[in-house]
């Protein structure tokens, strides 16, 4: 299953920066001047997940792979994107593809770097931006809302939904609040508004960038970020872009002591990855073996046919059973074959809700 967080913002905010080390590649141009990335670069970042470390060495894998989470490093944004300024509307295309956004808010200050309204605030950048969002959500649902009224009359039972759904976004929208504030009455409403693609439906992280030595502590900026992602419900996290830059050019032993040495237990990425995986309501089951230890995606509330199905289809269509252990279990008793002999091991069907760090093994007839 692919899952992707867009990362936005207006230009020279650190966008390119933050891509490049988040893929622990160049291959995002980071330069300083507006636009420097014109097509989206696309990037698969393994999600940290020491729990997959700690299997791996009970089972004594020979392989570990950790599951992934895909991030797209889109163009900045600028005001008028939604009337076709700086590219804008083929940004906001590609902005719609992703399933969240990763919003990156410049919270320092910096001479030599231009800003592309000359000073910083980062609640004013982040205004801008959701403003282009919501004027294409507003373009793109006013003609559909009343054709689908039109024909909800003539009796059309999913123009009815549709007429529901998208004009209480329309509403929000005029009243200037995300389309992300509705609230659907039943799965078949949350499967027309996931269907319309709404820009400002998306979940949003906001990662506040911050110079190298506030990245432990965070500032008055980032502090009015946090604020405001409060406020509205969404995720907010720390990062410095240029110390994360700095990280993916050292040696992996090396990182560690560096991060310690700036009061950091972790790096800033581990945070934004582990967030994104949180904001897509996303949850990981493992398997086990002499040969591979593995981390798999899952939707929270999946059943588990449907975690089979993550491996392969085949698992999913013939499913019989799931063999599972919960996590906690497993470490504790040592592994599987101890887990089976304490009773820990249980035999799930087709209406077992996957939980969070379970380990399965799927049996399966085709």
């Amino acid at each position: 299953m692919g899952f992707r967080c867009g990362i936005v913002g207006l230009p020279n905010v650190g966008k390119s920066t933050l891509f490049n080390a988040l893929t622990e590649t160049q291959a995002a141009q980071a330069a300083n001047y507006p636009f420097c990335t014109i097509e989206p670069n696309v990037g698969q970042v393994a999600v940290p997940d020491e729990r997959l470390d700690k299997i791996a060495a009970i089972a004594k894998s020979a392989k570990v792979v950790a599951t992934q989470l895909a991030f797209v490093d889109i163009a900045g944004l600028v005001k008028g994107a939604a009337q076709g300024e700086g590219l804008g509307n083929q940004f906001l295309g590609n902005i719609r593809e992703v399933d969240a956004i990763v919003h990156v808010l410049r919270c320092f200050e910096d001479d030599d770097i231009q800003h592309v309204s000359n000073h910083v605030d980062p609640i004013a950048d982040a205004e801008v931006v959701e403003t282009e969002l919501m004027l294409s959500d507003l373009e793109s649902l006013e003609k559909r809302v009343a054709n689908a009224a039109k024909r909800a009359t003539a009796g059309d039972k999913e123009a009815k939904i549709m007429a529901s759904v998208l004009g209480q976004a329309l509403e929000l929208l005029k009243d200037g609040k995300p389309a992300r504030l509705v609230e659907p009455n039943d799965e078949e409403e949350a499967r027309v508004l996931q269907q319309a693609q709404l820009l400002t439906a998306k979940p949003v992280l906001y990662v506040c960038n911050v110079s190298e030595d506030e990245a432990a502590s965070g500032n008055a900026l980032s502090q009015k970020v946090f604020a405001k992602a409060e406020a509205e419900g969404a995720q907010a996290v720390v990062v410095s872009a240029a110390i994360e830059a700095e990280l993916v050019t050292m040696p992996q032993e090396d990182r560690s002591e560096y991060l310690a040495e700036l009061g950091l237990e972790e790096s800033g990425l581990a945070r934004v990855i582990r967030a994104g995986y949180t904001l897509l309501g996303l949850k990981t089951f493992f398997t086990a073996g002499p040969k591979e230890a593995r981390a798999w995606t899952f939707p929270n509330g999946a059943k588990a046919p449907q975690a089979a199905g993550e491996i392969h289809t085949d698992f999913e269509r013939g499913f019989i059973r799931a063999e599972t252990i919960a996590y906690d279990d497993y470490i504790a008793l040592g592994g599987e074959a101890a887990a089976r002999e304490a009773g820990k091991l249980r035999q799930e069907g087709k209406e077992y809700l996957v939980q969070d760090g379970d380990i399965l093994l799927f049996k399966f007839n085709v």
